[in-house]
């Protein structure tokens, strides 16, 4: 009985959710954006794109899969030990440093908390927890090595970050590069591809393809794509100086905003296309190996 009352409550709290999301979704087309420069608001850090000093994790700190949370430790907005965090504390924090629609930052807390088998009004968690396999952390990672071949999620893969980085193709406005919806499409493609031939416990399924579309997403919107603030984000997990959001939606980045970005990267993932590319390479260095050894017989 007890199941079924949780439960119950749980699809109600969802539903709830959704339309609460939707409803923010509806008034951010209504309302003004907050101004350049006033996205994080009076008293949090950030405010007037004033950050925190970074202050690089120590041993014995603990770092999640998650590249902004881990940022938010080091900068002191969430405690650098990264331990001994409440649910709501995330959920606040993540409001006011990211423009998360309100909606936005209870849900994924309280999928997490979910998820631990914890109380999202009571209970805390250390980061490194959050990396429980396959639920926020999955395989093919922009940024991690699967966790069968790399079981600490707690720092980036440089050369998997570089690779990524390396994909961008669009410009901002002054000039300097920046990732699009189609490259963050191709980076996803050639990592699920590499991954599944590198990890023989490689798993996949809808809900993480979403999952990792969605966390990549984030570049797009929150950072707009560009390489300068992704590029310290992604290798340092710090803050750029006077970096604010790109969202500036008067009520945060809803769910139902976010989709826009998210499906058209998941939709343009194509494994076998890069399946195609990699044979052709393979045969061609093949072919001229083989005429190599033909010159030098």
């Amino acid at each position: 009985m007890g199941g079924i009352i949780h439960n119950t409550a749980g699809v109600f709290i969802k539903l709830f959710v959704f339309q609460w999301d939707f409803a923010l979704f509806l008034l951010n087309l209504v309302t003004p954006d907050h101004k350049e420069g006033e996205v994080v608001p009076k008293g949090a850090a950030g405010h007037h794109l004033s950050w925190p000093e970074y202050v690089p994790p120590k041993d014995g700190d603990s770092r999640s899969a998650c590249p902004m949370l881990n940022a938010m430790a080091n900068h002191g907005i969430l405690p650098h030990d990264g331990k001994n965090i409440t649910f709501v504390e995330l959920n606040h924090k993540i409001r006011s440093t990211f423009n998360f629609a309100p909606s936005f930052c209870f849900f994924v807390p309280k999928f997490a908390a979910d998820f631990l088998n914890r109380s999202y009004w009571k209970d805390r968690f250390d980061l490194e927890e959050i990396s429980l396999h396959n639920a926020i952390e999955h395989d093919g990672s922009l940024t991690r090595q699967d966790a069968a071949l790399v079981p600490d999620q707690g720092k980036p893969d440089l050369q998997l970050v570089h690779d990524l980085l390396a994909e961008a193709t669009g410009k901002m406005k002054d000039g300097s590069p920046k990732l699009t919806i189609p490259d963050l499409s191709r980076a996803l493609s050639k990592r699920r591809y590499d991954a599944k031939k590198s990890n023989k416990d490689y798993t996949e399924s809808f809900f993480h393809n979403i999952f990792g579309s969605s966390n990549s997403s984030t570049m797009l919107t929150l950072f707009g794509g560009s390489i300068n603030d992704l590029t310290p984000m992604l290798t340092e997990e710090r803050f750029e100086e006077h970096w604010e959001p790109r969202i500036r939606s008067r009520f945060g980045l809803t769910m139902a905003k976010f989709n826009f970005t998210v499906l058209p990267v998941e939709r343009g993932v194509n494994t076998k296309k890069v399946a195609k590319e990699r044979e052709a390479e393979a045969a061609a260095q093949a072919e001229t190996v083989s005429v190599q050894e033909a010159v030098t017989k």
